[in-house]
This record gives structure tokens, sequence and C-alpha cells, in this order.
């Protein structure tokens, strides 16, 4: 049994240097086995258990922290999946619209119904055929959320009461935060916002990847639209 780390006899043989030994020899104990059962490791309770038992109880520990770990992986695969196939029907039922009017029915029912969105406003400014889109002026809008309209990403939280009373008319008291995309094909065509009754649902430090991307397809697909 001789390794650096173990000392002579007529060295003190300290608990560092034996668990660096045991270390280095993980299979030690297959060569004496009798050493286990004079081996005891007190539980919080004060209850002495012998080494064996302490592993297999800190292998079940291990096995039932796996398969938590496991299983949240899986719980979020089902929900990536399920985003995916809400966010492909959308898209679709987006670039299938055949005028402002179905796209527009079809952004606010997969909001509201799929995607469990409070509050839901598409905003478009300028003269544009009929819809249940809200209908603004640019200058309006820059009144309101001029900073807004100079921001190249979609934007979570942050949103003042000015800026949410502009976007939400009257359902504004009830919005708690919210999100907002400018959106634009070479001027700015638009505003996409969504809001939420949680004041702290949409935050400045919330991923806004779904909501630029549905903005993404708003910019190629209105063009088309708003032609009269």
């Amino acid at each position: 049994m001789s390794d650096s780390s173990i000392k002579t006899d007529s060295q003190k043989l300290t608990p560092d240097a034996v668990a660096s030994f045991l270390r280095k020899h993980p299979t030690f104990f297959n060569d004496y086995p009798d050493l286990i059962g004079d081996l005891y490791i007190n539980h919080d309770s004060g209850k002495a258990v012998s080494l064996v038992e302490r592993q297999v109880a800190i292998l079940r520990e291990r096995n039932i922290e796996m398969r938590q770990r496991l299983s949240n992986l899986l719980d979020t695969a089902r929900e990536n999946d399920q985003l995916f196939a809400k966010t492909r029907r959308l898209v679709l039922a987006l670039l299938e619209s055949n005028d402002l009017g179905d796209m527009v029915d079809a952004l606010y029912y997969s909001f509201q119904k799929e995607f469990n969105v409070h509050y839901t406003r598409l905003i478009l400014f300028g003269s544009v055929p009929p819809s249940t889109a809200r209908v603004e002026s640019i200058n309006n809008a820059r009144d309101y959320i001029g900073k807004r309209l100079k921001a190249p990403q979609a934007v979570s939280g942050g949103i003042d009461v000015r800026e949410c009373e502009f976007l939400f008319d009257e359902d504004a008291p009830n919005v708690g935060s919210a999100a907002l995309a400018v959106l634009s094909y070479g001027n700015p065509l638009g505003v996409l916002a969504i809001g939420n009754q949680d004041p702290n649902y949409y935050r400045s430090s919330m991923g806004t990847l779904f909501l630029g991307y549905v903005a993404e397809v708003l910019n190629r697909v209105l063009p088309t639209l708003l032609r009269p």
C-alpha cells in the first residue's frame, strides 16, 4: 500500500493524505473488503451507517437527480415542439392571407388563442385598406413612441405609461408590461405590440426572438397587402 501520498510510520498520517491516496486508488477497498464493514459515516440524524450503505444512498440520490434532469429536458423539448408547431401555423396563415383583413384576423387569432397573449395591437401608419388593425399617422406615432420607432430590434419591458396609452388605448390601464416591434420596409409601416396583465411578465432581460421573427414575416407580407 505504498504511495507518495501515504507517509511512513515515522511521519504523521494526515486525513488529507489519506483522502488523496483514496482518490488515486478508487478500487482500494476491492483488495481490503473487510475494512468496509469497519467504516461508518454519521447521518445528519446522528445514526451511524456503513460505507456501503452510504454509497448506495448517494447513488440513489444521484439517480433521482439525473432522472429529474432528464424529465426537465423532455418537458423543454415538448414545449419547443409545441411552440414550433404554433409558430408554423401562424406563419403559414400570414403568408396565405388574401388581403389585409385576413392577415390581421389570423395574427390576432393566433396570438390570443394559441399564444395566450392578453393584449395584441397591430398599428399601421398612413392610408391602408380596411381591417381590424388600428390606423395612425406617422407623425402622431412619433409624438408618443418616437424613440421606439428608431429601435432596430424588438424591445421587451421598459415601456412607460404614455407609450402604453398610445399602444393599447382603452386596455392600457390593464396592461402591466408590454413588448413591441417596429414594422418597416424601407420606411416604418407600423408597430406590433403585445401586453400582459403581469407587471413582471415582459422584462428588459427577456428575449424577443419570437416577436422579432413574427415582425420579420410581417415586414415581407405587409407591403403587398398595403397596396391600393
